[in-house]
């Protein structure tokens, strides 16, 4: 034997001890990786059926587009640079198939609607020009197309309704820059300090007084980050009603309390002297006190949450399933998030559960803010759908979704992780009880819900829009509003408008109105509405007949008709007011779903306005009707440009026809009133500015639905709750005891603006 072999075989054992040592200590007792387990989703319908609710695809969408381009006969111009006397296509989006027909293809075996686009086209080159929709299809190789504009709003759609297209602001910014101050040079040099490039402008809408008018002001602020809270005092009322620009005029200006013919005019008492100025300090690039730059050093992380053995939940296609529930998402370019086909345990509870619009209502003394009534749905919920930031828009290993939309182009566009799909840990029991008297024992549930969200920056505002699906069979129809506070400037008796956020910034009152199209189907098509409630009556105890008892007991009512079922927006409402099925539990109570809202609303718009009936969706928290396919939304996106005239008047839906065992449709108002504050600046928050609604099962079941989650929790004193096979939560030391990986981080907002 070779003498040096046994030192050679120390040294290597030496070696591999070291190798092994420095392994260990470099994972310092880390954790492993968690890894996914196969999920526990229960198979309800097919990704195949749900097609059927899918939004369009790019390719799609572009098909749609060349079929138009070769077949209308007509020059189509790029949206994106359109003159108002050209024709093009202003956006395309799904047409959802009619329900009868789609109910035969889930529930009984029928043909696959073919699928269809909606096309809606402004032809300003034309002897009379109008907007036009037209249905194309089959795709994806569209061979027809058919105007359905007459059809579905009695005739064709004057050209002024049209939503402004954003080349059509870029052009009037062009006709300010260009034609309207340097009339007055003196004035917006020394004043303003304008460059040509560091004011920015607000549109208010709607535009005038009366239909036909395209008359806007336009309020002017600094362009720094966070312009809405930097007024200048500067406010233009451009008429841009003609489809030749060339006639484009200032019809007035407004400037720190008073008003002028023109910008020649505020010139001319400038340099006269006869101005009353009130210069604004120059904001820096940043904005300053609207910084939402963080004024603290990074401290410790936030806690985040995870799943140790990936997600519970799955996202196929369009269609998504959970914990017994199943539905199909899609993304309305005008009204953003909608759900299809929700059900529970395999059974359908809602057909569809759809954003209608945001409305807010302005009040101010500046022009600009006094005339805005933004009706969002005409500027596109869904359109201006933004990029979510992982960790903070959601939570950071949520599914996030891609999606398409084709508006203001002939191109569609991919918005990336504008959807987001996640179970959220609310922190707190569903159901839960200690017991400490007879028996001795804990039972209860976590309250795990799964989340659906999207979120629209509609200029200022955000809005998070969440669809929530408890365990228990409820749903939950949800909007957090954030953002900066549009603002006027403060001068004269400004604060009983609002208050004084800065030193020349003035926050205006305003209401919000957020509206629900919820079409449930409870236990099938055919429904009633029923009202429970409460009274107390008096009766005589009856073993002590001297001594009187005040008791509640149930009321109980059916609403026959629409305008029983129409509250108002201030009105008692029954507390327990309900979609009843044909069918009974086990109990013997009809089978039901209960709407239960959640509002803080301010008042609705006096209904003596010339434009109410625009908006009359918003005098009532709730009205219920028949589903009818000629009454789709609640809304038009033509009603914001002329709201004299709407093209779709709600309070038209209400005319008193009966609603018993009928297909029925809930539209739902939600809202609140804010008067923007001092703590709105930088930025409002979400806390206290969040409103909605809950569908809760009403006798739906026999007992509740989610004592048969895997989640569940029992032990008793004679157990022991700290073994893993009798309590769940004893297993988690080992089951989560994992690093959950976490992806690199990406954002793709600021990409293809």
């Amino acid at each position: 034997m070779n003498p040096k072999l046994p030192y050679v075989l120390l040294v290597g054992a030496a070696v591999i001890i070291f190798i092994l040592s420095c392994m260990l200590l470099s994972r310092g007792g880390r954790s492993p990786s968690c890894e996914s387990q196969a999920s526990v989703v229960e198979k309800t319908g097919s990704v195949s059926q749900s097609l059927v609710f899918a939004d369009l695809t790019a390719e799609e969408m572009s098909q749609v587009v060349r079929y138009l381009r070769g077949h209308l006969g007509v020059p189509l111009v790029e949206a994106s640079r359109a003159n108002p006397s050209d024709n093009c296509i202003a956006s395309v989006d799904v047409q959802v198939p009619a329900k009868a027909e789609v109910l035969r293809f889930l529930d009984g075996g029928g043909a696959r609607p073919p699928r269809e686009a909606l096309a809606v086209l402004y032809f300003g080159k034309q002897a009379e020009p109008n907007i036009t929709e037209y249905v194309v299809g089959p795709l994806p190789a569209p061979a027809y197309h058919r105007d359905v504009t007459v059809h579905k709003y009695g005739g064709k759609v004057p050209y002024h309704r049209r939503p402004t297209l954003a080349v059509e602001y870029k052009q009037i910014g062009g006709f300010l820059k260009s034609q309207v101050f340097p009339s007055a040079p003196a004035f917006m040099q020394q004043v303003m300090e304008y460059d040509g490039s560091n004011l920015a402008f607000v549109t208010a809408a709607p535009r005038g007084f009366q239909s036909g008018d395209r008359v806007t002001w336009f309020v002017v602020f600094q362009n720094v980050s966070g312009f809405f809270v930097h007024p200048v005092g500067l406010e233009v009322l451009v008429d841009h009603s003609s489809l030749d620009m060339s006639q484009w005029a200032v019809s007035r200006v407004f400037y720190n309390g008073q008003y002028y013919r023109d910008m020649a005019q505020l010139e001319s008492a400038y340099v006269q002297g006869r101005l009353s100025v009130e210069k604004v300090r120059k904001a820096p690039w940043d904005g300053d006190f609207s910084s939402m730059k963080p004024r603290a050093p990074r401290a410790a992380p936030f806690p985040v949450q995870f799943e140790p053995q990936g997600p519970r939940y799955s996202v196929r296609g369009n269609q998504v399933l959970f914990q017994g529930w199943s539905f199909a998402f899609g993304m309305s370019v005008s009204t953003g998030l909608r759900l299809f086909d929700i059900r529970h345990k395999g059974e359908r509870v809602a057909y569809e559960i759809s954003v209608q619009e945001a409305l807010s209502v302005y009040g101010s003394n500046c022009p600009g803010g006094m005339s805005t009534r933004y009706m969002d749905g005409s500027f596109g919920l869904g359109r201006y759908t933004s990029p979510l930031v992982p960790g903070l828009d959601c939570p950071y290993l949520a599914t996030y979704v891609d999606t398409h939309s084709l508006s203001d182009s002939l191109r569609p566009r991919k918005r990336k992780a504008s959807l987001c799909i996640f179970e959220h840990n609310l922190a707190s029991p569903l159901r839960r009880h200690y017991s400490n008297l007879q028996s001795l024992y804990y039972g209860g549930l976590v309250n795990s819900a799964l989340v659906i969200r999207s979120i629209a920056t509609m200029g200022n505002y955000d809005y998070v829009w969440d669809f929530i699906f408890y365990q228990n069979g409820a749903i939950e129809g949800k909007v957090q509003a954030t953002g900066y506070p549009s603002s006027s400037f403060l001068h004269g008796d400004g604060l009983r408008y609002g208050n004084r956020l800065w030193e020349h910034t003035l926050g205006t009152i305003h209401t919000q109105f957020f509206n629900y199209k919820v079409d449930l189907d409870v236990g099938g098509v055919k429904n009633s509405l029923v009202a429970h409630d409460m009274a107390f009556e008096m009766t005589r105890a009856p073993w002590s007949p001297e001594q009187q008892i005040e008791r509640p007991r149930l009321t109980k009512k059916v609403l026959d008709t629409e305008d029983q079922a129409a509250f108002r927006l201030q009105s008692k409402m029954p507390r327990y007011i309900y979609f009843a099925a044909n069918s009974k539990n086990k109990w013997g109570h009809q089978r039901g779903y209960r709407i239960q809202i959640t509002s803080f609303a301010g008042d609705h718009i006096p209904e003596a306005s010339s434009m109410e009936r625009a908006i009359s969706w918003a005098r009532y928290q709730l009205a219920v009707t028949r589903r009818k396919e000629e009454e789709p939304t609640s809304t038009s996106i033509y009603n914001q440009n002329d709201p004299w005239t709407p093209t779709v008047t709600f309070a038209d839906f209400i005319n008193n026809e009966t609603i018993t065992n009928e297909d029925l449709v809930a539209w739902i108002t939600a809202g609140f009133l804010h008067i923007p504050h001092s703590e709105d600046i930088p930025n409002t928050v979400t806390v206290g500015n969040s409103v909605g609604f809950l569908l809760r099962p009403y006798n739906y079941y026999d007992l509740d639905p989610s004592i048969y989650s895997h989640d569940g929790v029992f032990f008793t004193s004679e157990q022991d709750f700290t073994a893993c096979e009798i309590n769940p939560l004893a297993c988690l030391p080992k089951t989560a005891s994992c690093l959950p990986n976490f992806p690199p981080f990406t954002y793709d907002g600021f990409r293809n603006m």
